[in-house]
């Protein structure tokens, strides 16, 4: 068991939540109970998500979409004024840890995908969000690899014959971030959406591209924090994966 405020600290300092300037805040942001013994993570906030962790008696709901984006309505009304609600009146905490989910070296995104994928020497290109590694695969293989880990076939732009050596990757929707993949030379760029003029820019710049599902790759963070605050603090998890097709 570990108190709410304690748990949010560790995050903060071990997930280095100060590094980041985010579309919305990390760390807790819905206060529930104090003390904390059984958690649920999922990849975002939504109504399904919370009702299993009410179903579940948590005391925390750990997720990479949270609340709070900028830019949107900041009133409390309709959908988010339900799902805030169901979360207070069933005094469940809700933390929520994105960009600094993406970047960790050890239960991040980005570095879970790439133990899935087999991808060698995994690291970040410079300051930026985007990851780059090692294989010996040809583009069919890669994507076969994927559809394999994710249990989802991928959309891919490419030659199927294409060799790949230097892939490049970022989960979620980091489809326009393809540039930092062009510039480090690799072979091919996988990431979770695209938009409709990536195709053009892939193929005029001779690089593979792998749309694998902003949620499929997102699945893997925060199950790997979570994992890590159980072994840490002794507490009860469970992962709960709301089906979601993009």
């Amino acid at each position: 068991m570990v108190n709410n405020k304690t748990l949010s600290s560790y995050c903060h300092d071990y997930l280095k939540v100060d590094r980041f300037k985010d579309y919305c805040p990390n760390g807790l942001q819905v206060e529930g109970k104090s003390d904390i013994q059984n958690i649920i993570s999922g990849v975002s906030a939504n109504q399904d998500l919370i009702d299993r962790a009410i179903d579940e008696k948590a005391d925390a709901l750990f997720v990479h979409h949270g609340f709070f984006w900028k830019g949107e309505d900041q009133r409390i009304t309709g959908v988010k004024k339900n799902r805030i609600k169901a979360l207070l009146d069933n005094n469940i905490n809700l933390f929520a840890y994105h960009l600094p989910l993406d970047a960790h070296t050890t239960v991040g995104n980005n570095i879970q995908l790439a133990q899935r994928f087999g991808i060698k020497n995994p690291k970040p290109i410079g300051d930026t969000l985007v990851w780059q590694g090692e294989v010996d695969l040809t583009l069919s293989q890669l994507s076969n690899t994927i559809k394999q880990a994710l249990n989802r076939a991928p959309l891919v732009f490419g030659d199927d014959d294409k060799a790949l050596k230097h892939i490049a990757w970022c989960t979620g929707g980091a489809q326009s971030y393809i540039e930092h993949a062009i510039a480090v030379g690799a072979d091919a760029f996988i990431t979770g959406e695209v938009s409709e003029q990536i195709p053009a820019i892939a193929k005029e710049n001779n690089i593979a591209f792998i749309s694998a599902g902003h949620h499929a790759t997102e699945r893997y963070g925060v199950q790997a924090l979570c994992q890590h605050l159980s072994d840490k603090f002794g507490l009860k998890h469970q992962f709960v994966d709301i089906d979601n097709k993009v």
